[in-house]
């Protein structure tokens, strides 16, 4: 048990960092505060000066959304990062039995952020917003904020308590400053609801050495694992009379400003009264007139002649989804929410009209639905779209570039607060050459304080030429304890939904395959553009902009010198293929079908009856989809079986497609489908599948493959890692269907995955071919099926997973400290090269032909390969680390990493 602390992630994007002067620079030089750290923390961080009796300094985040308007994108991307490695940390069935909370309010979307990054855990955030009717689940203190208590009010009672086989609870926060906020929440937590493991997740670590070993000893205490997970990490050294020093300077600077603390003075106060901001109400230092920093660093939006109207723009917000994690937010709300968010996006672009340059302003706790609509609005439009939001705490403003907070807006709080009223403030919003503001809040907060002359909208009206506002309904717990939209419902209990989904696609319309061969359960997405340039493609994956399976890579078209290479290595090895492919049919049909239906003495050369009770066959699209077939017709060719066969989306992250899941529940029994793939690399989607199929009744997780190098599985045709000639291509062996596409804007709640079908590569199409030239050595491999699969089906075949521990070895030895990054086998290896940006090839040491096309690949994209000894698969591609585009060379080459 104790704290475990592993590597910090790659650096913030290149283009993300501006050679300007650092925005801590001012705190910094006058109260002697340093922050000390990693290479990026001062591109992450500036400083401001709290009013607040308890700490002086506040912490800017440049990549929050908070405090200073920023890409929604990269707000999100940075969340949905550290959610992935608190997956690759958890593992798959791990990281689907946790729970992930925010704190409010700080980070309630940065929360929602890294669940979306997790992609199937639950989300739950901190509120301190009563809500009537809703039970307290739990509560905790926040020391050091402005406003501290902490309710847990989750609508599903449950959801908090550890179940029986453990549940990870994820805790979410902006910053680790002292960890008191941590314990403060664990210990209560605990208390009530104890669990084996925590991960606690943040953009920076700022504690000090004392501060972590206090966390690690009260993790011994408890009992439990604590992993941190920080985008980034240092410390601020602080003098002994900082709290009196920023105490008395706050004082002089809102004395030098009078009435408008932060702000400059004279002729622009004046202004920014005759713009509608209260010239005539008593004024306070926290009141201040609207700011106009006139810095030529910090440009002033242009004046209206008339302050403008603010214009209310109706969502269409889809009916049953939460507008937030207050009362918890699953995985089914994060679907429907997906396939809503372009249709939004539309409505609020037409309200926009010609605006260049936006901010979506979200509002206190109420910050993923607003990041997510400026996601959705930066796709949409051309526009320069930035994200903030409004917030409770008070921050000296100070209109200097070294400094963080450069303009502030107050107004009166507008949803009631139990804690009364107050003062609420939005910075950096004045000035910031906003030629149109989005404000959104939730119908709690759609109140008269709002509208009033000195409410928000007023404030913004003063400094942008369009106020647009978008009011998301205030999601309130039925009284029954019921969830319309709980995490993906059992297959079994909704065949009104299976029946309305399509049939399966089928050759020669879709594929081609030929229409017995086997059925798509996907969409057909065919005429939609979904390519990009490889390059692009692996700087949005792993800069956590977008996920690989809302593009496809461009379709690699074969040199004349490759094609022989593959018609070569296919003639060479098919032979080898067909007694794998025969190999793992007899042991599926041995194991996997029902008693009464294989007449024969179990040495894999008896005769089976077609029927209920013999396999169904569902491939995962698309590398599995030829060993399907392969297998489909061996069992037809060697034993007169027509067994049904299907081919299924699973995507790393996201998991398997749940309608299509559905759709063979109605028609087939559960228990006698029989998942196929290719072959293992590390065991990635062998995890996402047993993962996957927790939620469904009456489904066998196991997975049936040609080749397991990575001993990931029990039933194969062998564990060898040689080269499977269908892993040398893309569609054009594998009946012209591309990788399947899961993204929002395609593929609804109640829709199959998508795919393509590239009819236009027709003339270099394979497939056939591939198949053909198997099948024809079928007979010639009988005799070493049989005495196989008997050999098979007496041993002990339970997975060593001596890959895995392969792959976690390459990537500490090299640096890398990602296993996604690290693609072990001859299959994936190829695919590294054909679609992702490589870096390094390892190849064992003596390897022969096998590796023949894999050292084309590499010479041809610039990517050196390696001769290493003691690896435990013929060869291992590694994907180039920390990518940016300068990685690759004008003409898309590798650049070999220092």
């Amino acid at each position: 048990m104790g704290v475990r602390v592993p590597e910090e992630s790659e650096h913030l994007p290149e283009e993300e960092a501006v050679d300007v002067e650092w925005s801590g620079n001012w705190v910094a030089e006058r109260l002697g505060v340093e922050l000390v750290g990693d290479g990026e923390l001062r591109d992450m961080l500036g400083l401001a000066l709290r009013r607040n009796p308890k700490r002086a300094h506040l912490l800017v985040s440049n990549v929050l959304g908070k405090h200073v308007p920023q890409r929604p994108s990269v707000v999100h991307g940075v969340g949905h990062e550290l959610g992935e490695r608190v997956r690759d940390l958890l593992g798959e069935a791990e990281a689907r039995r946790a729970v992930v909370l925010g704190y409010a309010e700080t980070a309630t979307g940065l929360g929602h952020a890294v669940a979306d990054g997790l992609g199937v855990a639950p989300y739950l955030h901190s509120t301190r917003r009563p809500v009537a009717g809703v039970a307290q689940a739990g509560g905790f203190e926040e020391a050091h904020s402005h406003a501290t208590s902490h309710l847990l009010l989750p609508e599903d009672p449950d959801l908090l308590k550890a179940s029986a086989d453990g549940s990870p609870l994820v805790l979410v926060d902006d910053e680790f400053s002292t960890g008191n906020t941590v314990l403060n929440t664990v210990r209560a937590l605990h208390a009530r609801y104890p669990r084996d493991r925590y991960v606690i997740v943040a953009l920076v670590d700022m504690r000090s050495e004392a501060d972590r070993g206090r966390l690690a000893e009260f993790a011994e205490e408890i009992g439990a694992r604590v992993d941190l997970v920080a985008r980034a990490r240092g410390t601020v050294r602080l003098p002994e009379d900082v709290l009196e020093k920023g105490r008395a300077l706050v004082a002089a600077h809102e004395a030098d400003q009078g009435q408008d603390a932060g702000l400059p003075s004279g002729a622009d106060r004046a202004q920014g009264a005759d713009r509608g901001n209260g010239a005539d109400q008593p004024q306070d230092p926290d009141r201040p007139a609207a700011a106009s920093p006139v810095a030529p660093s910090f440009p002033e939006a242009p004046s209206p002649v008339t302050r403008p109207v603010p214009v209310r723009v109706a969502l269409d917000w889809p009916a049953g989804v939460p507008d937030g994690g207050r009362h918890g937010f699953t995985p089914a709300h994060r679907a429907a929410l997906e396939a809503a968010l372009p249709g939004m996006a539309t409505r609020v672009a037409e309200a926009l009209g010609d605006a260049r340059r936006v901010l979506v302003l979200g509002f206190e706790e109420l910050m993923y639905a607003p990041l997510r609509l400026g996601t959705a609005l930066e796709e949409a439009t051309t526009a320069d779209v930035r994200y903030s939001t409004t917030t409770r705490s008070p921050v000296l403003a100070v209109d200097d570039p070294g400094y963080a907070i450069r303009s502030r807006l107050v107004f009166p709080a507008h949803d009631d607060p139990a804690d009364g009223p107050g003062d609420r403030y939005a910075y950096n919003v004045a000035g910031g050459g906003f030629d149109a503001v989005v404000a959104v809040v939730d119908s709690a907060a759609d109140t008269p304080a709002l509208h009033a002359p000195d409410g928000l909208l007023a404030r913004l009206a003063g400094h942008t030429d369009r106020v647009l506002l978008a009011v998301v309904p205030s999601y309130v717990p039925p009284p029954a304890p019921s969830d319309p939209l709980s995490p993906v419902p059992l297959p079994t209990s909704h065949p009104q939904e299976a029946a309305m989904l399509p049939e399966p696609l089928r050759g020669p319309a879709f594929s081609s395959y030929a229409a017995d061969e086997v059925g798509w359960l996907l969409q057909d997405l065919s005429d939609t553009s979904l390519e990009a340039p490889t390059e692009e493609r692996e700087e949005a994956i792993q800069s956590g902009g977008a996920h690989y399976a809302e593009s496809l890579p461009v379709e690699y078209q074969p040199s004349p010198a490759y094609q022989e290479l593959f018609k070569a290595a296919l003639e060479t090895s098919a032979a080898r293929i067909a007694r794998a492919v025969g190999t793992v049919t007899e042991t599926v049909l041995a194991e996997r079908s029902r008693p009464g239906d294989r007449a024969g003495d179990g040495s894999g050369g008896g005769s089976y009856r077609s029927g209920s009770g013999t396999p169904v066959l569902v491939s995962l699209a698309r590398a599995g989809t030829p060993v399907g077939v392969l297998m489909r017709r061996w069992a037809l060719h060697r034993h007169g079986l027509d067994l049904p066969h299907y081919a299924v989306s699973i995507v790393r992250g996201r998991g398997i497609d749940a309608n299509a899941l559905r759709w063979l529940a109605a028609h087939h029994d559960p228990a006698d489908v029989v998942f196929v793939d290719g072959w293992t690399g590390k065991g990635a989607i062998t995890r996402e599948l047993a993962a996957a199929l927790e939620e469904f009744e009456g489904f066998n997780p196991e997975i049936a493959v040609l080749a397991d190098p990575g001993g990931c599985v029990r039933t194969y045709g062998t564990r060898e890692d040689f080269l499977i000639p269908s892993a040398c291509l893309n569609s054009t062996v594998s009946g012209l269907i591309s990788r399947t596409v899961l993204r929002a804007d395609l593929v609804g709640p109640h829709d199959f995955h998508g795919g393509k079908f590239y009819r236009e590569l027709a003339g270099s199409d394979v497939s056939g071919l591939f198949l053909d030239t198997v099948a024809a050595r079928f007979d010639e491999v009988a005799g070493a099926v049989e005495a196989d699969t008997k050999e098979l089906l007496a041993a002990d075949r339970a997975p060593t997973w001596e890959g895995w521990a392969a792959v976690e070895r390459i990537s500490e030895e090299y640096g890398i400290h990602d296993v996604n990054l690290v693609k072990p086998g001859v299959g994936e290896t190829t695919r590294v090269l054909l679609r992702r940006v490589p870096w390094k090839i390892l190849a064992k040491r003596g390897a022969g032909a096998d590796l023949d096309h894999v050292r084309l690949l590499a010479e041809q994209r610039g990517v050196p390969v390696e001769e290493v000894d003691e690896l435990p698969y013929t060869c291992v591609g590694l994907i180039h680390p920390k990518y940016t585009r300068g990685a690759t060379g004008a003409d898309g080459t590798a650049v070999t990493a220092k």
